[in-house]
Parts: structure tokens; C-alpha cells; sequence
């Protein structure tokens, strides 16, 4: 059967876990409609439930109970995304952010001591790193961790008001230690950012002496987070509470690491953190798919309008415009899942520095596609809808509300993509990133300007079609050659504008160069996705199922190509004539994908009980 195909491929190499996950997130049940301090509650109910079916020891070490299996804790969270967002979003702070710091920033007094009780929810925690005053310059925050050699403590302390710690997940109610973000000080001398492990409530809940809490108040939704903001008023907590594993400070206060440079040292540490945006564009594409599979089942039972020449109403997924509408973000939802499959495996494989600065670059730039992605179609799934999207009962409202702030939290995406590009042109593996524009114009003005593109692990698949490749839409080596010839001219555009840089304009000629720099990243990302359907394509055992791919294939190439039909225009690479049948070419594909669009959405696998909505029924037979 084809949509078990399909899922088959789509569970992909930790299809055993995934299908688990699955089952354990079928077992329970959606909340309906709480007030707040009631869905808060559900939420860690539900926690609890999650932590007895075992969903938190997937990541964590085996020798404190875990199964040490990296990727699939992000393929686990993923799963979540099908189910409440509150849910997985505080699931995502516990075990991924405050367990996960833990365990990649400390070492073992702090595994031995913490790692179990945050597995099971004994020791409920946060994640505190954004400030009012910084949220995306991480480097400069201002809370303070100063070092005391009179008494072997750390004193934690925010200096300002800009320096609370905001928008912090299981601060509010829940939790009762937190990972703080802070600037070491030691023998006065500023050591850069640093964690540091820093009780917050005491066991009946009341917060801890000098620690002020504050709920951030209602939010445009994952209302059952309850993200709160902290104040540290000169909090003492002992030395062994730093998390040591790039830093530590002895007990005469002497500063030691095994990383050479702030720079390097803060780029080592956020590195090691890079689960979280994975993690992000994962759940962000699972609830864009259930957008789509509401909107699908919704617009193959909806009737409105008559066809002339039968009098009967016409089912809305049949007009060409509904089509246009869910069938393009339908196949993008697709190409993203086979390159978020990629990143969690090359995540759970990385060996060496290079291959992870490769996994950061593309973590950033993949997060901020799919965030985004998440955003428009989740929105066009609810016009999709009519007013029957915008009722509660149906979900997509609440999918739209809760996955917002996706683009802006674990890094926000205009940020990231400008890491992309700032990666791409610096050789960001080689540099830790800690170039200034005029480091960085330099280092472009050193290199020459032709742009090699790096492959991807479907590199020998990709050269034999573009090898063989004539000048058909349809041709998938056309395809990738569009994609690659888009890349390296965007490339090479922008190293030369960088180029007339000099040391005291550098920083007006990248922020002049920023629609351009924004571009060159959004370019490489689309050639990467487009690259891993390929390789997935390639990979499918199923001829039937191979051949519906290679159209969701073409649908993804064809519309990002017309989504951009101006930049080809502009170039050269596509006549007038040609950007028509690009655009003939998408309508149809919908077309004949059309019959097709319930299967490809039920291979999601997404649980029955989690489309639990009138606007999925009734049932209606697929073609």
C-alpha cells in the first residue's frame, strides 16, 4: 500500500522510535478548553505521563538511565508537535534545555547529581539565557556570576533591569532550578558567558532568598508554558554549581579551560546546545503538518459551488486555486522532513569540528525555513478553511497561535540566516564565527570569488543528474541546476559587494549588503532541502511510491523556482516565456497530485486522536 510506503520512508532511520513515540503521544488525550492555570496543570500531568512511557531517557547517558541515543530525542520531540505545542514546548525545556545543558555543559559531579531527578521531573527546571536587554546577542548579556574565594561561591546578580532573564520556560509555577547564563567574573578579571546552576524555589515552592519571580502573563499562546522572567539580587551558590565542562574556577579562584580564546570557548558552548534548534524546526514542521492534513481532509469533503454541466457541488480541493494553495506547501512540508532527516542524523553522527560547525550552520538555516514555513502555511491552511479554520474546535487557530513565536525563539530567524551566510563566506567552520564585518570582508577580499558548492551526502546522485541532464522542466538534474547556479551567483554577488569594505565603512556595507546577505543564505538552504528529496526519491524501495514522490518532487523544485521566477528573470536564466511554463507546469502537477493529497498527508502518521476536530469528518473515500 502505498501510504505505508510512504511512512516507511518517512520514519526513516529511527522509524522504530518514531512509531513508539507515536503511540505513546496516541495514549493521551487533548485538553479541550482550560483556563490557564488549568491547562498549565494538564501540561504537567501530562509530563509526568511522558516521563512513565519513557520519552525522556531517549537522550540522555546510559550509565544514568538513559539510552544515550541523541537523534532520537529530537526525533521524539518531533512527534510531540502532532499533539498539545504547550506540551512539547515545556517537554523541550526540561529534558532538552535545562537537562540537556547539564548534561553538555557539566561534567560528571553534575551528571551524577541532577541527570535522574531531571529524567523523572523530580527536579523541575529552566533554561535562562535571554534578558530583556539581550536576546540574540547571547555574547553580551549582563547578569553577572562573580566569584568569591572567601566562601567558594559564585554571586549571581542582575545589574539592571535589562538584565532580567525573560520569556524563560517553567519559571513562572513550575520550576525549581535554573541553568543562568552569565558573565564569569574571577580575580576581577571577566572570563565571558558561563552556566551556572542557580536554585530558584525552595521545595514547598516559595522562591529562594534573593531570587524574585514574575509570571510573564497571558501570551498569544502556548499558554500552557508558564514562561516567567528572574531577578537575582546577589545569590550565592557554590562553586561546584558551575557547569565546568569548558570553564572552571578553583577554589583560590584561578580560572582554567581547555578551550583557548572567549570567542572560541563561547562558540564551543552554544555548539554543544545546537539540539534545541533542531529540535525547533522539527516540531515545527509536525504541527505544519497537521495544518495540512486538517486542511486536506477538510477540502476533500467540502462542497461549494456548482459545475454547470452537472448541477452537483464541486468539492473545493477540485478548484485549481485550493490546489495552488496546499499542494506547493504540502510538497515543501516534505522536502523539509527528508532534510531535517539529515540533520538529526549527521546531529547523532558528528565526529570533529567541522563537521560540527557544518551541522550549526545548517541547523540555523534550516530552522529559520521551516519556522517560517510553519508560519505561512499554517495561516493558508486556516483561510483554507474559511470560518470553520478560525473556530477553536477545529485546531489550526490554536497551530497558528502556538507556533508564532517559533521564528523567534532558539535564535531569531533573520539572525540565522545571517549566520548562514556569514558561514558561507567565511568559512564560519574554520573561524568559530567570531569575525567582525571587517574580519569578515577581509577574509572574503583574501579568497577568490568563485563559489564552490558543497555537496550534501547526496552528492554521487546529484552529479550523475546533472550529468545527464537536458533542459526539461521536468528533469531533475535541470532542477538541481537552477538551485546550484542560483546559489553560486548569489554567492560570488555578494563576496564582491563585501569586497569594497574597508575598515571603517565595513559595517555600513554589510548592513547595506543585509536583503542580499538574507538571500544568499535562503538560496543555500533551498539547494540543501531540494538535495535531500532527491536522496530520499532515490532511496524509496516502492515503485508506486516512488513515482507519486518524484511529482511532490518536481512541485517543491518547480514552485520555489516560480516563488523566485523574479531573481531568474532578472539573470537571465529564465526567459519570459519559460517563467510561463514553470507556472503551467505547477498547475499541472496539482493536478495530478490532487487524487493523491489524502494519502500523502495520512503517511504522516499523525494519531487519530490528535485530529479530533469536525473539520476533519466526515470521512470521505480517497480516489
Amino acid at each position: 500500500m502505498v501510504i505505508e510506503a510512504l511512512r516507511d520512508l518517512l520514519d526513516g532511520r529511527w522509524a522504530s522510535l518514531r512509531r513508539g513515540s507515536v503511540e505513546l503521544l496516541g495514549q493521551l488525550k487533548p485538553p479541550g478548553e482550560l483556563e490557564r492555570e488549568e491547562y498549565r496543570a494538564w501540561v504537567l500531568e501530562q509530563m509526568h505521563a511522558l516521563a512513565a512511557g519513557g520519552h525522556p531517557l531517549i537522550g540522555f547517558p546510559t550509565e544514568h538511565g538513559g539510552r544515550d541515543d541523541v537523534g532520537g530525542s529530537v526525533v521524539a520531540f518531533e512527534v510531540l508537535g502532532f499533539g498539545d505545542l504547550s506540551l512539547m514546548v515545556k517537554a523541550g525545556v526540561q529534558w532538552g534545555l535545562f537537562g540537556g545543558a547539564v548534561q553538555a555543559l557539566g561534567t560528571a559531579r553534575h551528571h551524577d547529581r541532577y541527570l535522574r531527578a531531571i529524567m523523572d521531573l523530580e527536579l523541575p527546571g529552566c533554561f535562562a539565557m535571554t534578558e530583556t536587554g539581550h536576546g540574540s546577542d547571547v555574547q553580551h548579556l549582563r547578569t553577572t556570576a562573580t566569584y568569591d574565594p572567601d566562601t567558594e561561591e559564585f554571586v549571581v546578580h542582575t545589574p539592571d533591569p535589562s538584565a532580567r532573564k525573560d520569556y524563560i520556560g517553567n519559571a513562572a509555577r513550575d520550576g525549581r532550578m535554573a541553568v543562568v547564563f552569565a558573565q564569569l567574573v574571577t580575580g576581577g578579571e571577566g572570563r565571558g558567558v558561563h552556566a551556572v546552576l542557580v536554585p530558584i524555589r525552595d521545595s514547598s515552592g516559595a522562591p529562594m532568598p534573593g531570587v524574585r519571580i514574575e509570571d510573564c502573563g497571558p501570551k498569544a499562546g502556548l499558554n500552557g508554558v508558564d514562561n516567567g522572567r528572574l531577578w537575582f539580587e546577589r545569590v550565592r551558590v557554590p562553586r561546584e554549581n558551575l557547569l565546568n565542562r569548558y570553564g572552571d574556577v578553583a577554589p583560590d579562584g584561578t580560572y582554567s579551560s581547555p578551550v583557548e580564546g572567549e570567542g572560541r570557548r563561547f562558540f564551543t558552548m552554544l555548539g554543544t546546545l545546537v539540539r534545541g534548534r533542531i529540535s525547533v524546526a522539527g516540531g515545527a514542521g509536525s504541527a505544519t503538518k497537521k495544518a495540512l492534513a486538517l486542511a486536506v481532509r477538510y477540502g476533500d469533503a467540502r462542497r461549494q459551488f456548482t459545475r454547470p454541466d452537472t448541477g452537483d457541488e464541486v468539492v473545493v480541493l477540485d478548484y485549481l486555486a485550493h490546489q495552488r494553495r496546499l499542494l506547493p506547501a504540502l510538497a515543501t512540508s516534505y522536502a523539509l522532513h527528508f532534510a531535517q532527516e539529515e540533520l538529526v542524523s549527521a546531529l547523532h553522527d558528528v565526529a570533529d569540528d567541522r563537521q560540527q560547525r557544518e551541522l550549526e550552520s545548517r541547523a540555523a538555516g534550516l530552522k529559520a525555513v521551516a519556522t517560517w514555513h510553519a508560519t505561512h502555511t499554517i495561516q493558508t491552511c486556516r483561510e483554507a478553511c474559511g470560518g470553520a479554520g478560525y473556530l477553536s474546535e477545529n485546531l489550526i487557530a490554536g497551530l497558528k497561535a502556538d507556533t508564532d513565536v517559533f521564528t523567534t525563539f532558539e535564535g531569531d530567524n533573520t539572525v540565522l540566516l545571517q549566520l548562514v551566510a556569514k558561514g558561507l563566506l567565511t568559512s564560519y567552520r574554520d573561524h568559530v564565527g567570531d569575525l567582525d564585518p571587517w574580519g569578515m570582508a577581509r577574509f572574503v577580499a583574501d579568497q577568490a570569488v568563485n563559489v564552490v558548492i558543497e555537496r550534501t551526502a547526496a552528492r554521487a546522485i546529484i552529479d550523475r543528474l546533472v550529468s545527464g541532464s537536458s533542459d526539461a522542466l521536468l528533469d531533475r538534474g535541470w532542477q538541481v541546476r537552477q538551485f546550484e547556479d542560483r546559489e553560486r551567483h548569489v554567492l560570488e554577488g555578494l563576496a564582491r559587494r563585501l569586497r569594497r569594505a574597508s575598515k571603517e565603512d565595513a559595517f555600513d556595507v554589510f548592513n547595506a549588503a543585509q536583503d542580499h546577505v538574507l538571500h544568499a543564505a535562503r538560496v543555500h538552504v533551498d539547494r540543501i532541502v531540494l538535495e535531500a528529496f532527491v536522496a530520499a526519491v532515490d532511496r524509496c524501495g516502492d515503485p508506486e511510491a516512488t513515482a507519486l514522490l518524484d511529482q511532490v518532487c518536481d512541485l517543491y523544485a518547480l514552485s520555489t523556482i516560480e516563488a523566485d521566477r523574479a531573481w531568474f528573470l532578472e539573470h537571465g536564466r529564465l526567459t519570459p516565456q519559460r517563467a510561463k511554463a514553470v507556472s503551467q507546469a505547477v498547475n499541472e502537477l496539482c493536478r495530478r497530485l490532487r487524487p493523491h493529497a489524502r494519502t500523502l498527508v495520512d503517511a504522516f502518521g499523525i494519531p487519530e486522536t490528535w485530529l479530533t476536530a469536525p473539520i476533519s469528518g466526515p470521512e470521505v473515500d480517497r480516489p
